[in-house]
């Protein structure tokens, strides 16, 4: 039921969420968090000009899990993803800029870390796909979902970045 008002509410309200004021979530996974990867990955989001809206530690819940990964609930492998997504604590984030969706899913490299070119989060630190690291939304709809679910609207900064008006026109 929540799947389906959440899908309703970024069909109705997407046009707030393009150009520079677009959101994406993105999660370092437990794996990442063990590896002590998560200043990596913010340093990488910060250097190429997004800004940092939201950013908590979590132990997510199997209920947050199976509501995030629900369009996954038929795979045979979904069982053993919430158990890994719950082993460990999460570094749950909202990242704001132009076109951050896409530019994100550049930057994370491919779910398949094999498939993920040198450079990307994936490819320079992933080697099996179940412990690819990093989740980041892979559109404007499910980053809305995604931060909906994991953040509170409180929990989300509005805030001047002084750097902006040297990556934006």
């Amino acid at each position: 039921m929540i799947c389906l008002f959440l899908s309703l509410f970024a069909h109705f309200f997407q046009s707030g969420w393009t150009g520079v004021n677009e959101c994406t979530f993105i999660a370092v996974k437990p794996d990442g968090v063990q590896r002590k990867m998560v200043g990596e990955i913010v340093r990488r989001f910060e250097k190429k000009g997004f800004k940092l809206v939201g950013l908590k530690l979590v132990q997510a819940s199997e209920d947050l899990l199976r509501d995030h990964y629900w369009s996954l609930r038929s795979k045979p492998f979904f069982s053993k993803l919430i158990t890994y997504m719950s082993s460990g604590p999460v570094v749950a984030m909202v990242w704001r800029g132009l076109d951050v969706v896409k530019t994100a899913r550049k930057m994370l490299g491919e779910t398949n870390p094999a498939d993920s070119l040198p450079g990307t989060i994936r490819g320079n630190y992933c080697v099996e796909m179940g412990r690819n690291v990093i989740h980041g939304s892979d559109s404007v709809e499910s980053a809305q979902k995604e931060i909906s679910l994991w953040f509170h609207q409180s929990e989300l900064n509005r805030w001047e970045d002084c750097g902006s008006q040297w990556i934006y026109n």
